[in-house]
């Protein structure tokens, strides 16, 4: 949800500053059809009873991986996907130093608490954690769920380079004027 927020949000403010909705249909993405898939897994490993079958972590660590890769395979061709990068390589560092679980401060854990503490891609942040400050511990009004330094990193990255396409799809080329 924040993702999509953030998208929203750089959507709004490009239109708002004179550009056009028109202009993301010219973005060219290399091998699109990997950040589709890596994104599905991603997602679908959160959201669905997937999480629950023991090494779909891992999964989760490689759709990651993928999703580095392919921000970084991006970084000529469009303008502030090295945020998501960044973004995406914290929450990569912070899923592999932890056997690929992404640790959770224990006041947002919720239904982890009731199943061990441990439920496919995620854990319960303490002691046997390694980089808890990188883990899921930021609340962020009005989204219910707790977020990682890199979902905040790849949500503004995701802000800045719909809000760049949507005034100007070209990566090589200033900024059209207002």
């Amino acid at each position: 949800m924040l993702l999509l927020g953030a998208i929203a949000v750089g959507l709004v403010f490009g239109l708002v500053t004179g550009g056009h909705i028109g202009n993301l249909a010219r973005i060219r993405f290399r091998w699109p059809w990997l950040i589709l898939v890596a994104l599905g897994i991603r997602e679908a490993l959160i959201v669905t009873p997937l999480s629950r079958i023991d090494g779909a972590q891992y999964l989760y660590a490689v759709a990651l991986a993928g999703i580095v890769a392919w921000t970084i395979w991006h970084v000529g061709r469009i303008r502030g996907i090295w945020l998501v990068s960044i973004g995406a390589a914290l929450n990569l560092l912070v899923v592999a130093a932890n056997g690929a679980h992404m640790p959770v401060a224990p006041e947002s854990a919720g239904p982890l608490a009731r199943h061990g503490g441990t439920i496919g891609e995620y854990t319960i942040m303490g002691s046997g954690t390694n980089l808890n400050f990188l883990g899921d511990w930021i609340r962020l009004y009005p989204f219910p769920q707790a977020y990682s330094p890199g979902d905040v990193m790849i949500a503004i990255g995701l802000a800045v380079v719909t809000f760049l396409a949507v005034r100007n799809p070209n990566p090589y080329s200033e900024m059209t004027p207002p």
